[in-house]
């Protein structure tokens, strides 16, 4: 009995060695995973720092895009007004001219030796034309061709031209 009674308390104190061994690393295992939980839960925290940070800029971002958007629609809105007045402007520029009447051409000169339009002399190099229109004397620079009908004065070509277009 007293061997068998040594066998088992050597047993048992093997036993509790092996049992001290494994607690010990247990306990090692344990402070390694205590460890990688503190990195793991500092890595969390920047993380987390980084999200709102970026979170934040992303905020900012969104309010001066719109800020800058407004101002563009408020430009647009300001360009569209100013261009309607233009037009209004136009037209009422239009309505002001359409009614003004375009000159008659001036009467022949009482003396036939001058051009009725620029009043140069006539002389012996310079002809004289009779326009057919308003019948004035009027010089080749001051006159236009008009083919069989013969010549008519600058301004009288100009009514003409205007009137038929």
């Amino acid at each position: 009995l007293p061997q068998r009674l040594a066998s088992l308390a050597a047993a048992a104190r093997e036993e509790a060695q092996q049992s001290r061994q494994q607690l010990q690393a247990q306990r090692q295992e344990v402070v390694q995973l205590q460890e990688q939980l503190s990195r793991a839960r500092q890595d969390g925290e920047r993380w987390a720092v980084a999200l709102q940070r970026a979170q934040r800029e992303a905020l900012e971002r969104e309010a001066t895009r719109g800020a800058e958007q407004a101002r563009q629609q408020e430009l647009i809105r300001d360009m569209k007004g100013r261009l309607l007045e233009l037009l209004r402007e136009k037209d009422a520029l239009w309505q002001k001219t359409e009614g003004i009447d375009t000159p008659m051409p001036s009467p022949a000169p009482h003396s036939a030796g001058l051009c009725a339009r620029c009043r140069k002399d006539f002389r012996l190099l310079s002809r004289r034309y009779s326009c057919r229109l308003c019948q004035g004397k009027v010089c080749h620079t001051c006159s236009v061709d008009v083919g069989k009908q013969g010549r008519c004065c600058l301004l009288c070509y100009q009514q003409g031209h205007s009137q038929a277009t």
